[in-house]
């Protein structure tokens, strides 16, 4: 076995393997490079070095994984340039997590080391290396996870049915979701390890402190928020290196936090759009998540008031186990026809709101933000009611009571008891205190005209998110919707609906019954491509012209089955490092060589269809 120059003592480490910051798909391996005399000891697995690429001519940024006394590789190894940092910032699990999920998404472990790791602020790095030592806090209590039973919540794999309502904790009023998975967090606390809490957005993450708070001292809660600057966000990363327990909280990346002894991956609504990640290779913090419990053995909850099809699926495969509640307390839903002498808001929820108003806030959601068609009204032109004309109407209808606007761009959190009209759009509805004394769901027909094959399920979670909302007993009036989307939020089993929904999606063979990925560039690459994906057990459902008729661009789209996944990105991995290893055609001026073409392939691309 050759080694890396001089003898080292038996045992000593000379030899540390790297992997180099780069999109390049073919620079997405290990590579071995030799441990200077002055960086022996000091080089160890975690740590960012900076190494020679000898292909570019320059210093890459690069992580050491691995370190040991020789190598495989033939001849002299090239030495480290330099040790960046002496904190060894990637954890073993970490990389195994990334390394896998690339794997499966065609895709390159630098890319979502880059989500796992922040990027280094000096200041913030020495402050945290010269911080004081406090000796070790006792563990908290564990806290009893209130509504269900002993054994529905313990150890492994759970899609929850989240209670709907709002609690009050110490003065503020949350979804008692969030009181919940707070509990189950601090029950892997009390025991030594730690939890990780995902989210959607930052209301999520301020109802989860707020419950974690009455719980338990800060100091055990880390909190990863994109609100946060870079330093700070930095400084919650370097938090969760230390050897002791935390509850981490954030959003999509939070999965990826090197959280200690990781008892518990928790979800709120992970058919949220917002899980899934924007950036290659386009991995979703759910199937990143999946990943992690089967590596790390820990516990896994996937907790809604309305479940995805994702998480639905593997329900049915006994994957996952439904944990509902002893006693299931609902909305009190009624299901309200449109009426054609008042097409905005029936008579019949239009009475419900005026007597309700007499006691409280009434909530009514609506399909578009801003005030666009208060606009155009101005103006004479006709155009769909959005939340600012809606709030505008109801104001002239109602003078004497408050009328809030809630959404994108007039974020409103919370509320109180006193009565007023809110107009929200989804995802944006305000906390009442005590509850809304009466919910009108607005624009059915126009949320389920979107083109979407997850329509039915998104409205399903923005419907069940606002019924939630309600006071105990107060009545939520859903227009225009019948048939078995009516009646699954009548009788609040949105799971039986899911469970409908996937059984049809077997039937068609689209997600998440199988899993599709799309394949774009010029008809050549994707032509080879896509026969070696077929070659590996995929099938074609679409090819169509990227950029317009002529563009010499063109998407295709895969179906496979999840058996032969790891074949199909294997075979589309392949075809990415060769279209990115070949020959640079001449260009037709004087600026030489033209880039090489690029060949995109994004894997579980739903939108695709």
């Amino acid at each position: 076995m050759p080694t890396d120059g001089p003898s080292a003592p038996p045992g000593e480490h000379r030899v540390a393997s790297v992997l180099i910051d780069s999109p390049l798909p073919q620079l997405d391996h290990l590579f071995d490079y030799r441990i200077p005399d002055a960086l022996v000891g000091q080089v160890v697995p975690g740590v960012r070095v900076k190494v020679p690429l000898r292909v570019a001519r320059r210093i890459a940024d690069a992580l050491v994984v691995t370190t040991s006394a020789t190598s495989e590789v033939p001849g002299e190894l090239t030495p480290i340039e330099e040790l960046v940092s002496p904190i060894p910032v990637l954890t073993p699990e970490v990389f195994a997590l990334a390394r896998a999920a690339a794997d499966r998404a065609a895709g390159n472990a630098s890319d979502i080391l880059r989500l796992a790791v922040p990027r280094r602020h000096v200041r913030v790095e020495k402050a945290w290396l010269e911080r004081e030592i406090l000796p070790e806090q006792p563990l908290p209590a564990a806290p009893d996870v209130t509504g269900f039973s002993d054994d529905a919540l313990g150890a492994g794999r759970h899609a929850l049915a989240a209670p709907p309502g709002v609690v009050e904790v110490d003065g503020t009023w949350i979804g008692e979701w969030a009181v919940t998975l707070a509990r189950l967090a601090v029950a892997q606390l009390a025991q030594g390890r730690s939890a990780i809490l995902a989210v959607a957005d930052y209301r999520d993450q301020d109802q989860l402190t707020l419950a974690l708070a009455s719980l338990v001292e800060p100091h055990w809660v880390v909190r990863v928020d994109a609100r946060q600057t870079a330093p700070a966000r930095y400084r919650s990363f370097l938090e969760t290196l230390e050897p002791a327990p935390r509850i981490v909280i954030g959003a999509r990346s939070v999965v990826y936090a090197p959280a200690h002894r990781l008892g518990l991956i928790a979800f709120w609504n992970d058919g949220d759009g917002l899980f899934a990640e924007q950036l290659a290779p386009y991995v979703h913090a759910r199937d990143a998540a999946l990943i992690r419990q089967e590596q790390s053995g820990c516990a896994l909850v996937f907790a809604a008031h309305s479940p995805s099809s994702a998480v639905e699926r593997l329900v049915g495969l006994g994957w996952l186990t439904m944990a509902e509640p002893v006693r299931k307390r609902t909305p009190r839903v009624v299901l309200t026809p449109e009426d054609p002498t008042s097409p905005r808001i029936p008579h019949a929820a239009w009475r419900a709101a005026s007597e309700a108003l007499a006691a409280g806030p009434v909530l009514i959601q609506v399909a578009r933000p801003g005030s666009a068609a208060l606009e155009a009204r101005g103006r004479g032109e006709p155009m769909a009611a959005d939340a600012g004309q809606t709030a505008h109407d109801l104001a002239r209808a109602f003078p004497r009571v408050r009328v809030i606007l809630a959404d994108g761009e007039h974020p409103v959190e919370r509320i109180g008891s006193e009565p007023a009209l809110v107009i929200a759009t989804r995802g944006a509805e305000p906390i009442a205190a005590g509850g809304y004394r009466a919910v009108l769901l607005l624009d059915g027909p126009r949320m389920l005209s979107r083109e979407s094959a997850r329509v039915a399920e998104d409205c399903l979670r923005w419907w069940s998110a606002a019924a939630s909302l309600a006071a105990p007993g107060a009545a939520v009036h859903l227009v225009g919707i019948d048939g078995d989307l009516g009646l699954a939020m009548a009788t609040w089993r949105q799971n039986d609906f899911m469970a409908r929904e996937v059984a049809e999606r077997k039937h068609l063979r689209f997600p998440p019954a199988v899993r599709i990925a799309s394949v774009t560039g010029t008809s050549r690459l994707v032509s080879d491509a896509v026969s070696a994906a077929e070659a590996a057990g995929a099938q074609v459902l679409s090819t169509e012209p990227v950029d317009g008729p002529g563009s010499g661009s063109v998407r295709t789209v895969l179906r496979f089955d999840y058996g032969h996944g790891a074949a199909v990105a294997g075979a589309l991995r392949t075809a990415i490092v060769t279209t990115a290893t070949g020959r640079r055609r001449p260009a037709k001026d004087e600026r030489g060589f033209r880039p090489p073409p690029t060949l995109r392939v994004r894997m579980d691309d739903v939108d695709a269809l």
